[in-house]
């Protein structure tokens, strides 16, 4: 029995050593494959490049005379006006569609109606600090929002004094329940 479970394990490191082998196998060729790509894209890079820069950039021809030269100077500046003017739009294109996705994104944070709200920490100032921070140290602001209320005396008004008379209200329905109390009602409502 011994000897059965030693064969069987040494059978599984065997094949244990070998799905290792090839796995590693796999990972090489497959670091071989992408190296290659890597290269054939950085030679086609390095091609379309070269085709780009003989298409939009002749070779330069140093004319030996002065007004040849004069004559280059003002075809140069005239293309890079050009160049400039065409940076300028494209700069301003730009700037307008940041702008519209920004405003974009904010419509759709409104429409789904969640806002990122950063964690405010509670600070314990008091006015007149608050004021310091918000006008500068130049101005001396002082406040007392305490000091600048006023006391008001609430006033009875005759409303009040007549409800506070009137008493218990299960007295009132009493004496008005009935006919005696309708009466009542109606030879006050005549007066």
């Amino acid at each position: 029995m011994v000897t059965c479970l030693v064969y069987l394990s040494s059978h599984l490191q065997k094949r244990k050593r070998a799905i290792t082998a090839r796995r590693q196998h796999l990972k090489s060729v497959m670091l071989q494959i992408a190296a290659n790509l890597q290269e054939k894209e950085a030679a086609a890079r390095e091609a379309e490049k070269a085709n780009y820069l003989a298409e939009h950039c002749p070779p330069l021809s140093i004319p030996h005379s002065m007004q040849e030269l004069q004559d280059l100077c003002r075809k140069l500046h005239a293309k890079i006006e050009v160049v400039d003017e065409e940076r300028y739009d494209i700069e301003a294109k730009l700037q307008k569609t940041t702008k519209e996705l920004e405003d974009l994104s904010q419509k759709l944070f409104d429409l789904r109606g969640k806002f990122k709200r950063p964690p405010l920490r509670r600070v314990r100032m008091s006015a007149d600090a608050m004021l310091r921070a918000l006008l500068g140290s130049k101005h001396k602001v002082c406040m007392d929002l305490r000091a600048n209320l006023k006391q008001v005396k609430k006033e009875d008004t005759e409303k009040e004094k007549d409800l506070r008379d009137v008493g218990d209200w299960r007295k009132n329905i009493e004496e008005k329940s009935g006919m005696e109390g309708r009466k009542k009602m109606f030879e006050t409502s005549e007066s």
